[in-house]
């Protein structure tokens, strides 16, 4: 049977020092290659510093989706609310989810940078 630990071409002879001396040089060689390469790459990409606006777009994807979802949600528990107090079933449920829709765009809007926001001071 064979030794797995062996490797082919070896005929059982043991490693002699030159072949460790030359094995030891090729590691050193490749060592100071890889600190080049890395050192270069670091120059010409620079280091990039990420910013707390900078997210992933996963992230930002969430983000978007629950702050619509969440206008939504609040405007259907509200008309809810409203339909079982003042008994105006089913206005109070249809009017708050319409207005659930809007305050859900608007802060889709505002969340995504294209409206600002609602107190914003333009200083002169």
């Amino acid at each position: 049977m064979a030794d797995p630990t062996k490797r082919n071409g070896e005929n059982g002879q043991e490693p002699t020092s030159s072949d460790d001396a030359n094995l030891t040089a090729r590691l050193k060689s490749l060592d100071a290659r890889i600190d080049q390469a890395s050192a270069q790459r670091a120059r010409t990409t620079g280091s990039p510093s990420r910013t707390k606006s900078d997210s992933s777009a996963l992230g930002q994807a969430f983000r978007l989706s629950a702050e619509f979802v969440s206008g939504v949600a609040a405007g259907g528990i509200v008309g809810w609310i409203v339909d079982h107090l003042f008994g105006v079933s089913p206005w109070g449920l249809i009017v708050c989810l319409i207005l659930g829709f809007c305050a859900g765009m608007l802060n889709l809007l505002r969340a995504a940078g294209v409206v600002k926001g609602a107190r914003y001071d333009e200083k002169r």
